[in-house]
């Protein structure tokens, strides 16, 4: 199985960013994706930037992915997606907006998590789009997941959500702008201020979701780590960790050996110390954790 570093799903800030990426060239990664897959007001680094990033990443023997927004909304969000379809790197489809941009291209991408491929018929219908690879929707558990690659009859890669917090849901509003009193185009850039989102709380103050912008993720973090040995035997070819502010590369790393058949004693209360969950995985509540207890 290949490893993949998923599109940054956080605003930060330049400078950062950069650093980021530069450090990523020397991990053990297979393909990275990058590109602005959350919100289309964030610019601290534009398309070019994007594009350098991934000639870089190419250069040092990884193969970039671009993706695209998640929710495109406007005819710049679309044109961005037709910029990164003609860029000649694989793109990862979060709308079908995008898709339609590359089977009319005649190029091939990957099938992100949002577009909700939930049976066999949608997959072949992908594939006979264009798509090379898919990202099943994150609410599906190894079970579904087996039963939908059953029905489809079609040839194709599957990447799981391995590791990090899980993207839930897209709005046409900003939560993170809400939460600091300003509405969506004034939002002055606060998710700045946010490099890892913002977690929310239930009234008894349980970490329950994180806002990020428009997208609701997870308070916890999504973990595949005890199930690895068995997706090669489900037909998964990648898996995905997430980028987070800190400690993404001794996520990488440890996901790399344990790859590679190594003996690895992850400090998992340092890294994340949100906690763990696999609920989702394994067919239940996605706020269980990995020894079946709610986190």
């Amino acid at each position: 199985m290949k490893l993949t570093l998923g599109p940054l799903l956080y605003y930060w800030p330049r400078a950062t960013t950069l650093a980021f990426y530069e450090a990523v060239a020397e991990w053990p990664i297979d393909e990275v994706y990058l590109g602005e897959a959350v919100c289309g007001r964030r610019h601290e680094l534009r398309i070019a930037d994007w594009l350098a990033l991934a000639a870089m990443l190419a250069e040092a023997g990884k193969t970039p992915v671009l993706a695209s927004q998640a929710l495109i909304e406007s005819a710049g969000d679309m044109a961005l997606a037709r910029r990164l379809v003609d860029s000649g790197c694989i793109t990862e489809a979060g709308d079908l907006g995008a898709v339609q941009l590359a089977r009319e291209a005649g190029v091939a991408f990957v099938a992100g998590a949002q577009l909700n491929i939930y049976n066999g018929a949608t997959l072949d219908w992908m594939v006979r789009a264009g798509a090379i690879r898919w990202l099943p929707p994150l609410e599906l558990g190894r079970d579904a997941i087996a039963a939908v690659l059953a029905e489809a009859t079609l040839p194709i890669e599957t990447e799981v959500f391995g590791h990090g917090r899980l993207p839930l849901a897209y709005s046409a509003r900003c939560f993170t702008a809400r939460h600091h009193s300003l509405n969506k185009d004034g939002c002055e850039f606060v998710c700045l201020q946010h490099p890892d989102g913002l977690v929310l709380g239930t009234q008894d103050e349980t970490p329950f979701l994180r806002i990020n912008g428009i997208q609701t993720q997870s308070a916890a973090c999504h973990a595949l780590w005890t199930h690895l040995e068995g997706l090669a035997g489900l037909g998964v070819s990648h898996v995905r960790i997430s980028p987070q502010a800190h400690h993404t590369a001794e996520i990488v790393a440890a996901y790399a050996a344990r790859l590679r058949g190594e003996t690895v004693e992850p400090d998992w209360p340092h890294w994340n110390p949100e906690g763990l969950v696999d609920g989702y995985w394994r067919g239940t509540a996605g706020i269980a954790d990995p020894q079946g207890q709610a986190a």
